[in-house]
């Protein structure tokens, strides 16, 4: 037992050696990198990972391994692009299997590690992704006019004494997780210039995801949530909520919502195919029910489509870097265990 599991740390050091020397050779010859990871280079300056210049280090698995962000019941998802996968299988020739992530910071390290190929990654994590992972967006959720865009909307109870958006000083106010754009970064990136900031004029919990805020809100949990629309609109067509429950503080201008793309380590002619797979499909009615009436994924630029987001959180202090992963991991790990406890207690 004890040989076995030698045997096996020498087998992961080993490779681990490997993928060390590649992104070193990878590291010399790259004559721009930007604020990409050591391992990647981005000499056409479209702030993306360029795939390796060496064929050797190109990936090609026999079975690719998707997931969506956590951002909501997983399992729902999982349903939700069955269709999907099967379409990506037929394209691609390959086996497409669901890998389900319970946190932002563990869909990063997967697609760090090569565990995962090809995702949907919420706008806040996208930017470690890119940076970290050697993640390509390529799509977002759209119909045949252009992207689909959400905002934050900042919502309370109908029934609250908070009329608009300065009555919330004083006030306990979820914020979902620290790098989530609207649920957290663009809140404190706008809210200050509505007199209102965020830690210092009210109270904020972290309550990790967005339908766990809205969920907060109705039940009194909290006084109010900055959240997404297009989640708190889901929440409502599936009838999970009811709107007229709600009043809607304050609208932001519109956000890309969660980007798609793939491991720019992928061997080319199979990242074409997945580019292939996502231009050319078309939703199931299932599908453009759950996902607020669009029908297709839309092409999308990082460099341009998300300035918006870099910029909120650039102005807020955070850094898609290792240690702001780590940050991240650790803020994860920490909300798991308090709602782990949570459960046992009410259990």
């Amino acid at each position: 037992m004890k040989t076995t599991k030698y045997v096996q740390r020498l087998k992961m050091a080993f490779m681990s050696m490997l993928l060390l020397v590649g992104s070193m050779a990878q590291a010399e010859n790259c004559s721009n990198r930007g604020v990409l990871d050591k391992r990647f280079c981005d000499e056409n300056h479209d702030m993306v990972a360029d795939a390796p210049k060496d064929p050797k280090n190109y990936k090609n698995p026999s079975t690719l391994v998707f997931t969506y962000t956590p951002v909501e019941d997983p399992a729902v998802y999982k349903d939700a692009f069955s269709d999907f996968q099967a379409y990506l299988s037929k394209v691609t020739g390959k086996k497409v299997i669901y890998y389900t992530v319970h946190s932002n910071a563990a869909e990063v390290e997967a697609l760090r590690s090569g565990r995962l190929h090809i995702a949907g990654f919420s706008p806040g994590p996208t930017g470690y992704a890119v940076n970290l992972g050697g993640y390509v967006p390529i799509a977002v959720k759209g119909t045949s006019e252009g992207f689909q865009g959400y905002n934050l909307i900042v919502i309370t109870r109908k029934d609250s004494s908070i009329k608009n958006i300065s009555d919330i000083k004083g006030r306990i106010v979820a914020h979902t997780s620290i790098s989530s754009n609207s649920g957290n970064l663009a809140p404190r990136a706008l809210f200050p210039k509505l007199g209102v900031t965020p830690g210092l004029d009210y109270k904020v919990k972290y309550s990790g995801k967005h339908d766990q805020s809205i969920i907060g809100v109705a039940t009194g949990d909290y006084d109010a949530a900055p959240v997404a629309s297009d989640v708190f609109n889901r929440m409502s067509l599936k009838g999970t909520i009811n709107k007229e429950d709600f009043r809607i503080l304050f609208t932001s201008p519109l956000f890309p919502t969660s980007s798609f793309g793939y491991s720019s380590e992928l061997e080319p002619k199979l990242a074409k195919k997945i580019e292939e797979a996502f231009s050319s499909y078309r939703f199931t009615p299932e599908m453009t029910k759950i996902f607020g009436g669009v029908d297709r994924f839309s092409p999308i630029s990082y460099k341009k489509d998300w300035q918006v987001i870099r910029d909120i959180a650039h102005s807020t202090g955070v850094a898609y870097s290792d240690s702001g992963l780590k940050e991240l991991a650790k803020r994860d790990a920490a909300k798991r265990a308090k709602k782990a406890a949570a459960a046992k207690k009410k259990n």
